[in-house]
């Protein structure tokens, strides 16, 4: 690592931290909650908003593969200041009209995407000893905020209008800005090394890294798929549309506690106790989804399979995070391995929802699409269990 002196960060790395975990997802999630009260505004169908949704998974895939190389060129602080720039803008731009509402989305899915990449490495760059703690905290501020932002979206909405809502989130853009300025003064850069440049022509032909590419973007797969779809599904298995909206709620809320204490959790477990763990987590997610198998509309029973899903996505997530750090070898490494990683899960990502409801329309039955989740589920599995085997990956 090039850095100009031997303290490595400033003060502000912690409260920077977490207001990249603040805006890593709430700028973007929340619309949905009012996607409505956009569409009236704009005089617009609903249905035409659904890009808004998959846009930003789209958005994830095409720039994670440039992470690596602009933080060898500009430095992570540096360049998560033109992240962060890039976002408030674009956040600002949602709020006038429809194309500015996609290019103001796509902007922000952009920034989302470098802060997704190299986070990890941010953290195995300077401080590298708290990597559980400093994990945990940026999960879990993006848990808690995206949980707030959802059930405060609402109320603001009707209180003002869906633009200022899109300034409240534009606002939190800009604080994460100023917050994060003294940070550039550390700048890190990740090294231009040979080694990069070899692995980066040769990982495809690593069983190792197509172990983790493939568990990232199945476990990808599984949690979007599982959240857009458990709703709809319940209430057409008769559950009723307000018991609906608590499971969904269920689901979102279980990610919290599990953020705070997976990433420590991994770092400080052996490896047996981490296996067992991880298999607990897979087996959890499995009967979740065998569960869906039943035509039911027992509230408990989809209440149960809403905490075995939730819970098996929300240990899987955080995992990912702090794996990534732990099988490379240097924050350059950390940071192909994410991109490598995640540009895959997110075209996993964003094609599992729509397959899936496809499924549905071409069958007329979800069957079909729940056994293909269950061989997928498995597979992920598999993939994990290849993952975990292996002490290095890059």
């Amino acid at each position: 690592m090039k850095q100009k002196q031997k303290l490595t960060h400033s003060r502000f790395l912690i409260p920077g931290i977490i207001l990249l975990g603040i805006v890593w997802r709430s700028p973007l999630t929340t619309l949905s909650t009012v996607l409505s009260d956009i569409a009236s505004g704009l005089g617009v169908e609903v249905s035409s908003l659904g890009l808004l949704t998959s846009l930003p998974l789209l958005t994830f895939a095409i720039f994670s593969p440039f992470a690596a190389s602009w933080a060898k060129r500009f430095g992570i602080e540096r360049l998560f200041l033109g992240v962060l720039i890039v976002m408030t803008l674009g956040s600002a731009l949602r709020t006038f009209n429809l194309p500015l509402l996609y290019v103001g989305t796509i902007l922000v899915g952009a920034g989302t995407a470098f802060i997704n990449i190299l986070l990890p490495s941010l953290i195995q760059a300077n401080q590298p000893d708290r990597l559980g703690f400093l994990t945990t905290l940026y999960i879990t501020s993006m848990g808690l905020s995206t949980a707030v932002a959802s059930s405060v979206a609402v109320p603001i909405t009707k209180a003002a209008s869906w633009q200022g809502l899109v300034w409240v989130l534009t606002a939190v853009c800009a604080l994460a800005l100023v917050i994060w300025l003294p940070n550039v003064r550390h700048n890190h850069y990740l090294e231009q090394g040979t080694s990069t440049s070899e692995n980066s022509g040769s990982w495809y032909k690593s069983g190792k890294v197509w172990a983790i590419i493939i568990f990232v973007g199945l476990q990808a797969l599984f949690f979007y798929t599982t959240i857009t779809w458990l709703p709809t599904m319940a209430t057409q298995a008769g559950v009723g549309e307000a018991n609906a909206g608590i499971l969904a709620s269920v689901f979102t809320l279980t990610s919290i506690p599990f953020s705070m204490i997976v990433p420590s959790l991994i770092t400080k477990l052996s490896d047996r106790n981490r296996h067992l763990m991880l298999v607990t987590t897979v087996l959890a997610g499995l009967i979740g989804v065998a569960m869906l198998l039943v035509n039911t509309n027992s509230f408990v029973y989809w209440l149960v399979l809403n905490l075995l899903i939730g819970s098996s996505a929300s240990v899987l997530f955080p995992y990912i995070m702090v794996v990534f750090s732990m099988k490379a070898s240097s924050p350059e490494k950390t940071a192909q391995l994410s991109g490598l990683a995640q540009t895959g899960g997110y075209i996993f990502a964003a094609l599992g929802p729509v397959l899936f409801g496809s499924s549905k329309q071409l069958f007329n039955s979800w069957t079909p699409a729940v056994l293909i989740l269950l061989v997928l589920t498995i597979i992920m599995g598999i993939a994990l269990y290849k993952v975990e085997k292996t002490d290095l990956i890059l």
